[in-house]
């Protein structure tokens, strides 16, 4: 047990327990600088040799073992990039196997010379992993048809150019780069440079610069790469004949006719299919733009041209451009969101930039970037831009429904099919309107006015499961810390460095969607069970008093939820509320003939002159900040005067509507009174008709009527002071979900602490202000209906964060009553039951919609299931048959080859389903029963050990992968 403590202990805290041993660990760091057991033991390792000298440095292949010189040379006779250290007998020197004499032969095996050899270039350069290195090579002329480039790529050596080459990268170290880049954003310049350092780090013997060698290495091999992985050295076509887009990375989720949909989905009959299977075609798409990737104009089109054009993710350039040319005075597109300041930004700084920004495509669900979905900006983000990006990522795509998520779609979808007709003919999609829906992304719906909240909303469209738009956003995130090192480049260069990231994202994706797929399934079934079983149980109480109206409502819902609503039809998921305090004053000031007249000398204007002194809350600003800056006490000055000066013209007309007021007052009251001017602004009383409690003081005190017109007013300020509370309460819920999971850092976080203090400070005011407002109403009108609407606001009083929602919660936690509370209220008994009745409606309908929301999504995500099994035994059947495409040639080495890769991608294609089809038959299975509508247990929400112990160590990797990609998902704004 003791041991076992221990053992424990030096787990949890491995730190403290080293400290013990740091003099341990730095004699045998020392000991290594030595000979360390050669001391007593002075032979060659290989030979026998006495007194050996040299030995591998940083013992990278032979361990701290000694060699003489010849066994040295000879052990490394295809490591060349290794470097030696001789003992000096005393000290270990740095040599390097150039040095020594060591001459790497290719075209034969280790130990054999070519009679016809021929030396490379004297400064013939090799970067590897340990540096930067000169190299002694001979070339093979024993067969003429051999290149001197293809004898480097045979042994794995990366020629920097075609004819000549003097300059070479091992795979390895162009593989490295490549995934250091794509995944912490290295750039070339800053990896090399650590090579060169590793070479040589005290500047004595600086190695030779090979920077612009190894960036055209770089950019040949993603090149090949992705020529290589998407098969194009199987096809008897070649590279010329590579498709647009081609190169790009499929997503496996989203329908694709011919590879993961069933066989005749084509001839089915869309208008009798049942609802829960019409909703599985829909592709899901969502585009933005990111003015982060900007580019300089720093080369030309001829010096650095683009490899490859429109063969991956970025769309074909020359026909973007043709295109674009015709479209130059296009304006930008503008936007009904708060999201201003992005839109004002796109016409700032872009002198001297090739590019402002680039626009994208993704699927909504699944984060892929599409094939051709990816292009420049040239003058901020434009119609015409966003269209030939959207239509070239559709191009040979077969759709049924189109669902576009985009931050402006609003807007964008006014004219989208008008602006199609633009296009070329190509990019025309076959599709009706009513098949194409536009939606805004949660979290940037709620900016928007209010008219385009239930319209584009993906919580009240049908089939939209858990997709929340926002993928988009999330997506540019990884690629922004490329911005640095992309801005600077030339067009080409720039274009396959953002390829390769592209290519990088998509895969990772593809990998974590192995696990993102189970712990979704996980999330929906279970609160989808807890969604079903709380509407069922508040729908059942309605349906047993007011079943018609549950029908209505229910038929409303589906009508809305299954249509495109842009033409400002009443939403079942929206009250609407106006500030009653407005009309109430209106009404107020009306003349006779219905023309509203301004007069200063009229009940409401005095009644409301008192309100907005009340309203201005100068105090709490005081007391908000303990120590005023200089700026601070001046703008208090300012707003102290503003309101004396307002106080002294109430004063002038409460003696003519309240004449001797004083009188009346309480002696406490008459203090306060008297001492106006030993007072600051903000701590003077006003004396509203409100303020005398007694009634019949207070009709000798007020002018006739005085006292309605204020209770009227007090009424609708209550109401807008709720409707204060309610949006406060949305923003901070909202706010703090995004700072939680988005703001890192120090600045970040403490900017976020600012807005939520300063939001606080607005609910603050609004609680005491109703508070304020309904215990003046209470002395004026007594007990009554009124109460029932305008309650007692406690602490204990929450709300939620999305607009507008009527909150039902988890398991029967009640509501409190500010989200029933309507600013349509009238003191009628029936027109407040009607009020209610439309809150309670709200309610009913966005409960019913989140319980088939998450239905839907449980069936989307089973789906996407079987697709993404589907399409990798039909890539291993695509594998298959490359595997024999290129029989006919004439190389047998290049037979082998070509036949050994497709096999090998076929294999791991069809292990791969096999794995996911028994890591997700389980969770598919509970799926089912869901649907079924029959209870899992919440134990089956808990994988078991053996289910995570598949695949060992590759589980844990996909797993991490699946988390940190789970992260971004989660708590998008609901």
């Amino acid at each position: 047990m003791y041991i076992y403590r221990v053992l424990n202990w030096l787990q949890k805290f491995p730190l403290k327990a080293w400290i013990e041993y740091r003099d341990e660990y730095l004699d045998e760091m020392l000991r290594l600088e030595g000979r360390g057991g050669f001391v007593e033991r002075a032979n060659c390792a290989s030979c026998g040799v006495v007194d050996p000298m040299f030995r591998c440095a940083h013992q990278l292949c032979m361990g701290p073992e000694m060699f003489c010189e010849a066994c040295i040379v000879q052990k490394h006779a295809f490591l060349p990039t290794h470097v030696v250290e001789e003992w000096n007998g005393e000290y270990f020197d740095r040599r390097t196997l150039f040095e020594l004499g060591l001459v790497m032969q290719l075209g034969h095996p280790p130990g054999f010379s070519c009679p016809t050899a021929k030396p490379a270039d004297k400064d013939f350069v090799v970067i590897d992993l340990t540096g930067v290195h000169y190299v002694r090579l001979n070339f093979c002329e024993c067969d003429s048809r051999i290149a001197h480039r293809q004898q480097l790529m045979r042994v794995r050596l990366w020629p920097a150019t075609v004819k000549n080459p003097q300059t070479c990268a091992t795979f390895a170290v162009v593989r490295m780069f490549q995934i250091m880049n794509c995944l912490g954003k290295v750039s070339a310049h800053d990896f090399v440079r650590t090579l060169e350092l590793l070479t040589n780090n005290d500047g004595l013997s600086p190695p030779p610069n090979r920077r612009r060698s190894f960036r055209l290495i770089v950019r040949q091999y993603r090149m090949t790469q992705m020529m290589k992985r998407c098969g194009r050295g199987h096809a008897v076509s070649g590279v010329l004949g590579t498709a647009q887009g081609e190169l790009a990375l499929q997503c496996r989720a989203c329908p694709q006719p011919g590879r993961n949909l069933p066989d005749g989905w084509d001839r089915i009959n869309w208008s009798e299919m049942q609802e829960d299977l019409r909703y599985k075609y829909f592709l899901f798409l969502a585009q933005d733009c990111n003015f982060r990737l900007i580019n300089r104009a720093v080369s030309t089109a001829a010096n650095d041209p683009i490899i490859g054009d429109g063969v991956g993710y970025f769309v074909n350039h020359a026909k973007y451009t043709a295109f674009l040319r015709d479209h130059v005075s296009e304006e930008e597109i503008s936007s009904c969101s708060g999201f201003q300041a992005m839109f004002l930004a796109n016409k700032k700084r872009v002198k001297g930039l090739r590019t402002t920004g680039v626009g994208g495509v993704t699927c909504a669900r699944h984060n892929m970037w599409r094939p051709n979905g990816i292009g420049d900006l040239q003058l901020g983000e434009r119609y015409c831009n966003m269209d030939f990006i959207l239509f070239s990522a559709l191009l040979n795509t077969i759709l049924f429904y189109l669902i576009l998520s985009y931050d402006i779609a609003c807007q964008y979808g006014k004219n989208f099919w008008k602006r199609m007709t633009d296009l070329p003919g190509e990019f025309h999609i076959k599709l009706s309107p009513d098949r194409v829906w536009f939606k805004v992304p949660n979290f940037h719906l709620p900016p928007h006015k209010r008219p385009c909240h239930s319209p584009f909303s993906f919580h009240w469209m049908w089939g939209a499961g858990r997709t929340h738009g926002e993928t988009v956003e999330q997506n540019w995130e990884f690629t922004n810390g490329a911005a640095a090192s992309t801005k600077m480049m030339g067009l080409g260069s720039r274009a396959a460095t953002l390829e390769d990231l592209f290519g990088f994202h998509n895969w990772r994706r593809l990998v974590a969607w192995r696990g993102i797929f189970t712990t979704r399934m996980r999330d929906n079934v279970r609160e989808g069970q807890v969604h079903r079983d709380t509407f069922e149980a508040f729908n059942a109480s309605l349906e047993e008093k007011v079943p018609e109206m549950v029908v209505k409502w229910k038929a409303w819902g589906h009508d809305w939820e299954s249509r495109q609503h842009v033409d400002g039809t009443e939403s079942p998921f929206e009250v609407t509320e106006t500030g009653k305090i407005y009309f109430l004053r209106k009404e107020l000031i009306m003349s006779g003939e219905g023309v509203e007249v301004e007069r200063e000398d009229t009940p409401s204007t005095f009644i409301m002159m008192g309100l907005e002194i009340e309203e201005r809350h100068l105090a709490i600003d005081v007391k908000a900040v303990a120590e005023p800056t200089g700026p601070q006490q001046i703008e208090f000055l300012k707003r102290r005067a503003a309101i004396t000066k307002r106080i002294r013209t109430f004063r002038n007309l409460q003696r003519a509507y309240m004449p001797h007021v004083r009188k009346y007052l309480t002696q406490t009251q008459r203090v306060l009174w008297d001492s106006d001017g030993e007072r600051d602004a903000e701590a003077i009383r006003l004396f509203l008709p409100s303020d005398i409690t007694d009634p019949k003081k207070r009709e000798k005190v007020c002018a006739a009527g005085l006292a309605e017109v204020e209770s009227r007013l007090r009424e609708g300020e209550a109401h807008d002071a709720l409707e204060t509370l309610r949006q406060g309460l949305r923003v901070r819920t909202m706010t703090n979900r995004y700072r939680l999971r988005n703001a890192t850092g120090q600045r970040a976080l403490t900017r976020g602490q600012g807005v939520l203090r300063q939001n606080n400070v607005r609910i603050h005011k609004a609680k005491l202000r109703y508070r304020y407002v309904r215990n003046a109403l209470s002395r004026l009108r007594g007990n009554g209906d009124w109460e029932r609407v305008l309650q007692v606001l406690q602490d204990s009083d929450g709300g939620v964060a999305a607009y507008g929602v009527v909150a039902l919660g988890e398991g029967r936690r009640s509501l409190s009553w500010i989200w029933y509370t309507s600013a349509l209220h009238d003191r009628d008994l029936i027109d407040m039951l009607i009020i209610l009745a439309s809150a309670l409606r709200v309610e009913w309908c966005k409960a019913y919609a989140r319980m088939r929301r998450w239905y839907e999504d449980v069936v989307l995500v089973e789906e996407e299931m079987r697709r993404t099994i589907q399409y990798g035994y039909w890539e291993a059947g695509e594998w298959l048959k490359r595997s024999v495409a290129r029989d006919d040639s004439t190389n047998e080495g290049l037979r082998e080859g070509i036949k050994a890769y497709a096999l090998e991608q076929a294999h791991r294609e069809a292990k791969t389903c096999t794995l996911l089809k028994e890591k997700w038959a389980p969770w598919r299975e509970r799926g089912q029963r869901y649907l079924a509508r029959e209870s899992v247990p919440i134990k089956a929400f808990v994988a078991p050990i053996e289910e995570r112990r598949e695949g060992d160590e590759d589980d844990d990797e996909e797993d991490e992968n699946a988390r940190d990609a789970e992260d971004e998902e989660q708590d998008i704004v609901e």
